[in-house]
């Protein structure tokens, strides 16, 4: 192997994927494909660097970096990095290069922003007439609405997330962080999966078009099937649930400790009474759900009121032998010391010149064979461009000194 270029182990470690974009949506994809042993090779440059190493705290320290930024790195393990300034001639024609070798390309640039550059999927087939190139844009590459403007919390709203998250007096609450990103992720690895399965079968490359707007309204099909149905326009209901009663976020002992309760029937609803023995628990208007429905504002404060006293963990203890349904609601630190998750690898810990040991969400499922790992932390801008231009395009040393030396390599 040759000396910088990282080890390759895993179902795709034949595949190679030439990667432009930032943020979540577009890398995000390239790290799940890299996990499972493809060759990511990220483009990015000093120039214009990706949001998440700029202004998406935290910060390893609290020390703002583009090489300490905690997103990118949880967003970009397992690859590797090469800095060309693509508005240079011969920083295009590297890419070039770099995406005759590839099967696939991901970008999340705005629509246009590829084409412009002369690295579109219609300019690339010349070069790569099997390539598989994957545009994630926020609304899509066509249509009247391509070229605006957005971010995660924006396509949130968009696809109606917002509108029902909250309570009913209240104004609608945004979801933290570009949400809509990582759903549009899962689509994402699969259309290319998808894609390199039609090139297998035909030799012939695509061009997959994934509006993250869309991908959003996919998860809001519950909501849309009641309006396809009779009209009905959902509204917001804070925790409430149309079946469910009690069914909510509850106050445990401690600062900041809560757990969530849901009563699916009346069954459930005697064995719950049991374990809370409150005289309250054992009035019988309550043991119907018609009941509970009727004074749901009263128990959720009655529930409050007993579970404000008890220790979390022992309350979901109870409750789960008795056949309640309950959860804690977990804080990140609950997360990382989670034995579930543990037993599971969720987290696998890297080491990064600047950030240290850290760990980063591994992939979230397991192939029985040849599972994914983690084996890298995320590169520091330009990090590899030796071991990729010289070690794969088989520049020579002199040549490197010079594009150094020039405006290419920022």
């Amino acid at each position: 192997m040759t000396a910088g270029l990282l080890e390759r182990h895993g179902p795709l470690s034949g595949l190679h994927i030439v990667e432009f974009g930032g943020y979540g949506a577009g890398p995000a994809v390239g790290k799940a494909l890299a996990e499972h042993g493809a060759e990511v090779v990220r483009i990015e440059s000093t120039l214009r660097l990706d949001g998440f190493r700029t202004n998406y705290p935290p910060y390893t320290g609290n020390i703002p970096g583009i090489e300490r930024a905690a997103m990118f790195a949880i967003t970009n393990d397992n690859k590797m990095s090469v800095s060309l300034n693509l508005k240079t001639e011969k920083g295009r024609a590297l890419a070039v290069r770099l995406i005759e070798r590839a099967e696939v390309v991901v970008e999340n640039f705005t629509p246009g922003a590829m084409d412009r550059l002369g690295l579109g999927h219609e300019a690339m087939l010349a070069h790569n007439p099997k390539l598989v190139t994957l545009s994630t844009c926020n609304q899509g590459r066509t249509g009247p609405q391509a070229n605006r403007a957005g971010f995660g919390s924006h396509l949130t709203s968009l696809s109606g997330f917002t509108e029902l998250t909250g309570w009913p007096d209240r104004q609608p609450a945004l979801l933290w962080g570009p949400y809509i990103d990582y759903i549009a992720v899962a689509y994402g690895v699969v259309a290319v999966l998808a894609g390199l399965e039609q090139v297998r079968r035909t030799g012939a490359g695509c061009h997959i078009d994934l509006s993250q707007y869309e991908t959003g309204v996919q998860w809001m099909a519950p909501a849309l099937v009641r309006y396809f149905s009779n009209g009905e326009i959902m509204e917001r209901e804070g925790n409430r649930d149309a079946n469910a009663v009690p069914h909510g976020v509850f106050p445990c002992a401690g600062d900041q400790r809560w757990c969530a309760i849901s009563v699916h029937d009346d069954a459930e609803w005697a064995r719950f009474a049991a374990e809370v023995g409150e005289p309250w628990a054992k009035e019988p208007e309550l043991a119907s759900v018609a009941g509970r429905r009727a004074q749901e504002d009263r128990l959720e404060e009655l529930i409050a009121g007993w579970s404000s006293a008890q220790v979390r963990e022992l309350l979901v203890e109870r409750m789960r032998a008795a056949g309640v349904h309950v959860a804690p609601v977990n804080d990140m630190g609950d997360l990382y010391s989670d034995i579930q998750l543990s037993y599971r690898n969720a987290f696998q810990k890297v080491d990064h010149p600047v950030m240290g040991v850290h760990a980063v969400p591994g992939p979230p499922f397991i192939l029985s064979e040849t599972p994914g790992k983690v084996t890298s932390g995320a590169p520091m801008v330009g990090q590899h461009n030796e071991a990729v231009l010289c070690g794969i395009l088989g520049l020579s040393a002199d040549e490197l000194e010079e594009l150094g030396a020039s405006d290419v390599l920022t």
